[in-house]
């Protein structure tokens, strides 16, 4: 097993809780009224001694409970025989993407670049608040009463230190929202989002730009991301930040 693969596997594990978490034989159920794939789904964490039908059946009465669709996720650290198994009861490929990371060093760091807009400016914050919680949900257009209810404590249950920014318009109005997550010597990069009336402007190369920074600042050395695998936008854009592909994952859903 690459040893660096399982450490970012960990890190993304501290990131970003789920609502409910359960351990069973070396994996963790992850359930958040499908909130994300994520964060609803199971993931190997460790050895295992049931027979995989035994532990698939599990998780499926397990989901059924929870009313939401039994998903587990495969990586380079997952059992392969499972991914087979998964495919021969019926499981499809629902949600593709890569893992990329870069090394942070002072020369490889890129330069912020400029606002395209003077009107427009960048704020920080030491952790996300209600008001950064409600832009993101403004800006991925998201209404679900309970999502708005749980995942503020999803944010507050993060136990580590966070690096919370946000772009305004000159009407104060958040327009893009970007969050870096301080663990050990990374920093990961996550909830990017731009307004659709904002985007092809650059303002998601600032906030990444500005995460790298200050993850550097506070004792980063390397940075690790997720980007949907269909993304190219978002991969060219990564790729010139100097993030590379480092692996594959992919979520099997019933």
């Amino acid at each position: 097993m690459n040893t660096d693969i399982k450490k970012i596997e960990d890190l993304s594990l501290n990131a970003w809780p789920s609502h409910q978490m359960e351990v069973y034989d070396g994996w963790i159920l992850r359930f958040s009224y499908f909130y994300t794939h994520r964060t609803n789904c199971v993931e190997h964490i460790g050895a295992s001694i049931l027979p995989l039908e035994e532990k698939i059946q599990y998780c499926e009465q397990m989901y059924r409970r929870w009313n939401t669709p039994c998903i587990f996720k495969i990586s380079p650290v997952t059992d392969p025989a499972l991914d087979g198994c998964l495919q021969e009861r019926g499981y499809r490929i629902e949600h593709d993407i890569y893992v990329m990371t870069a090394e942070l060093t002072y020369a490889s760091l890129p330069a912020e670049p400029d606002m395209p807009d003077p009107g427009l400016r960048i704020c920080a914050m030491p952790s996300v608040n209600d008001r950064w919680i409600d832009a993101l949900f403004a800006l991925k257009k998201s209404d679900n009463a309970i999502h708005r209810k749980i995942v503020p404590s999803m944010y507050a249950a993060i136990p580590k230190d966070e690096i919370a920014l946000c772009i305004e318009n000159p009407d104060g109005e958040i327009i893009a929202t970007g969050l870096g997550i301080m663990d050990r010597d990374y920093v990961g990069v996550y909830a990017v989002h731009v307004h659709e009336n904002y985007r092809r402007q650059g303002l998601g190369r600032i906030i990444v730009s500005r995460l790298l920074r200050e993850g550097y600042r506070k004792g980063a050395s390397h940075a690790y991301l997720q980007v949907v695998s269909d993304n190219a936008a978002a991969k060219a854009l990564y790729r010139y930040l100097g993030f590379q592909i480092a692996y594959r994952c992919w979520f099997r859903v019933k």
